[in-house]
């Protein structure tokens, strides 16, 4: 199973006022990020710049209103991710707990599993055109986009 784990944090760390990490606080999350990629379920990962650079589409009724960055109202904002592949949601917890939060400044993650495209109608959706429609877009997306890698 794919999940994203996404790395939260609050309006003040340090990468949300714009600041970049230190050499040493750098260390310890490359060596995370090392150990996930020698035991193969690292996909993807990356971090996130600050919500000042960002924007936020809402709706109103179907209507889109656009809002700058940075979203000062925010508790929580996410500041990166990483996206494994895993046996279990037991396995992706195992690999959250060992997160060197500390370098970081990260208050949370949360893990959240994907839809795999090819059982939509088995696990999650009754068979429909639209799922269809999904699973073959799927299959044009680059590898590990829209279904397993």
């Amino acid at each position: 199973m794919r999940v994203m784990i996404m790395v939260k944090v609050n309006q003040d760390s340090k990468g949300e006022r714009g600041a970049v990490p230190t050499e040493a606080e750098m260390a310890p999350m490359g060596k995370f990020n090392e150990e996930l990629q020698k035991a193969g379920v690292l996909l993807d990962l990356s971090g996130l710049k600050p919500s000042s650079a960002g924007a936020r589409v809402t709706f109103n009724r179907g209507k889109p209103t656009v809002v700058d960055g940075p979203f000062t109202e925010a508790k929580e904002l996410v500041a990166g991710y990483w996206i494994l592949q895993v046996k279990s949601k037991e396995e992706a917890i195992e690999w959250a707990k060992r997160i060197p939060a500390e370098s970081g400044g990260i208050e949370a993650v949360e893990i959240r599993p994907f839809y795999e495209m090819e059982d939509l109608e088995m696990e999650d959706f009754a068979p429909s055109p639209a799922v269809d429609a999904a699973k073959e877009l799927g299959k044009k997306l680059p590898s590990g986009a829209g279904g397993k890698p």
